[in-house]
């Protein structure tokens, strides 16, 4: 029978349930184990598609165009567990499910109710990923206890197992160990009243991962662990990691975290094979390389919005032996005061996706500057978008050119909306979206990236290249690196000139993984890397 681990969070929010899950995830992966993972989000949004980036972070896309949580993308980095629109739950997804059923007349004139309508709902979700090719199903719930938008998940999660028995689900409670610096010590009370208000649900959690900045001494565990009716086994030390995230499952295996797990659930199991994730530790710590990038973006200044963006740098570096220096720059203050004061001295600069006309002339400004300087450049959807608009003013001569998102009377609509977009009136979950191929041109750097002529990538998007312009953009030096399968949409465009100047459609960023770079990534961190060495080179000549 399919095994359930339950993740919930007390204290504060923002402790890194997401983290942790996936975390776990990998370790029962590596002792052999198949898992799903899944998160539940009480905001009552039906997906976080339509939600601003400044509140929500990243909208992380699946390949089935779910879009989703943008802790579903630590799950993708650390397991290979896949990910399905089953794979994450809003109360939104859940209540509207059940008035649809209600509309129906499935409930045969019933009142419907919270209980045990709604928990019914939660938890033929959970059980949507059980079977019998799954061993572990991993639930993060999120939120923090006490919050009144988690409580029909926690109480349905309560219900779980009295449906499937006790023995077949494990309670694991994320929480924190504040230092008081006036009282010199760790205090351990938040934690107990945040395991009292979980039992007072009728949860009884049997492992605690204690998040601090400091080691919590013997005493304090005893203490935890007798307060909160655990053994002392069972209190995890999660000590804040300012080195990297990927520190993380090593840190819980150090705890003999999975060890108690599989023992607890009786799960049989191999000793993980962690030399990987040791080796990739190694390469972080020892790099060969430094380099400096500039992400300019519209929401540069929340790291969330850009989330897996920055993971993918450093994947990328981590595969080259390269510390990458991310320097984030609104795309605002470009506007404002010009690339050459913000730009000059990066070894590549990233242009990243984004939606509305705020700071679209500041990344066109920062294309042109990595473009004329031949400094490595990468254009992320809308990034490759203002690519588009900036080769077409200054290299086609199309003046006054532009997408038709922010100026519908351009006279040169390089830029335009989706033919299967000009009907569509609903925001949510109608962009074009999730995994679709396209086909590269074998001469371009691309197909040298991705060592293939056939790709699978995943979208997010309304606008495309305007195919009218498409001889103009050619006879000026652009390459159409890749294309639809049709050849109706244009995926990937290349300046073959320059020392690396590609911009996709897509979002590459969502494949990427720790110890599997994605290749377009690692093709522009390595033209990073080859540029800084050749300047350098050129810097001891000339002196």
């Amino acid at each position: 029978m399919t095994k359930h681990i339950f993740v919930t969070g007390g204290v504060v929010s923002s402790l890194g349930k997401g983290l942790t899950s996936a975390s776990i995830g990998m370790l029962l992966e590596q002792r052999g184990l198949r898992v799903r993972m899944q998160k539940f989000d009480p905001y009552i949004n039906v997906d976080p598609g339509t939600m601003s980036p400044y509140q929500h972070g990243e909208v992380y896309v699946l390949d089935d165009g779910s879009e989703t949580d943008l802790d579903l993308g630590h799950y993708e980095r650390f397991t290979n567990s896949p990910l399905s629109r089953d794979s994450n739950y809003t109360t939104g997804q859940i209540y509207l499910a059940v008035i649809n059923k209600e509309r129906r007349g499935e409930f045969l004139g019933k009142t419907v109710q919270v209980i045990p309508h709604i928990t019914n709902e939660i938890k033929a979700a959970v059980k949507k990923l059980a079977g019998p090719d799954v061993d572990v199903v991993i639930t993060e719930i999120g939120g923090t206890v006490g919050d009144i938008e988690s409580q029909p998940f926690l109480e349905a999660i309560r219900q779980f197992a009295l449906d499937v028995g006790k023995s077949n689900c494990l309670y694991i409670h994320l929480t924190l160990i504040p230092y008081l610096k006036a009282a010199g010590e760790l205090k351990t009370k938040p934690t107990q009243h945040s395991v009292g208000q979980l039992r007072e649900i009728g949860i009884q959690p049997d492992v605690l991962i204690c998040r601090t900045e400091r080691s919590i001494s013997h005493d304090d565990r005893e203490k935890i662990a007798l307060f909160c009716n655990v053994p002392i086994e069972a209190v995890i030390e999660e000590k804040d990691k300012e080195f990297s995230i990927y520190e993380v499952p090593l840190s819980l295996r150090d705890n003999r975290l999975d060890d108690f797990i599989c023992d607890r659930l009786k799960l049989p199991s191999t000793k993980p094979d962690l030399d990987d994730w040791h080796n990739l530790l190694h390469r972080l710590r020892n790099p060969k390389h430094e380099i400096a990038i500039a992400v300019v973006g519209k929401y540069a200044e929340h790291r969330d919005a850009y989330k897996s963006i920055y993971e993918a740098l450093d994947h990328a570096g981590i595969a080259h032996e390269a510390q990458i220096r991310i320097q984030r720059i609104q795309s605002e203050e470009v506007e404002r005061e010009g690339p050459e004061k913000l730009l000059a001295g990066y070894d590549g600069i990233l242009v990243p996706g984004g939606f509305g006309e705020r700071g679209i002339e500041g990344k066109i400004q920062a294309i042109k500057f990595a473009r004329e300087r031949e400094i490595p450049f990468f254009g992320i959807c809308l990034g490759m978008q203002c690519a588009v608009i900036e080769f077409a003013r200054n290299e086609v001569g199309l003046a006054g050119a532009h997408s038709t998102e922010f100026n519908k009377d351009t006279p040169h609509p390089v830029i335009c909306l989706l033919d299967e977009q000009k009907t569509i009136t609903d925001k949510g979950g109608t962009m074009r979206l999730g995994a679709q191929k396209a086909v590269l041109d074998p001469a371009s750097r691309s197909a040298t990236a991705y060592r293939a002529e056939n790709i699978e990538e995943r979208h997010r998007h309304r606008y495309e290249f305007n195919n009218v312009y498409r001889q103009q953009f050619q006879a000026h030096g652009m390459l159409f690196a890749g294309v639809s399968p049709d050849r109706s949409l244009v995926e990937i465009v290349e300046l073959p000139e320059h020392p690396w100047f590609v911009a996709v459609q897509f979002h590459p960023e969502f494949k990427s993984k720790p110890i599997a770079p994605q290749p377009l990534f690692h093709g522009f961190i390595g033209a990073a890397i080859e540029r800084k060495q050749v300047r350098g080179e050129r810097a001891v000549e000339v002196s």
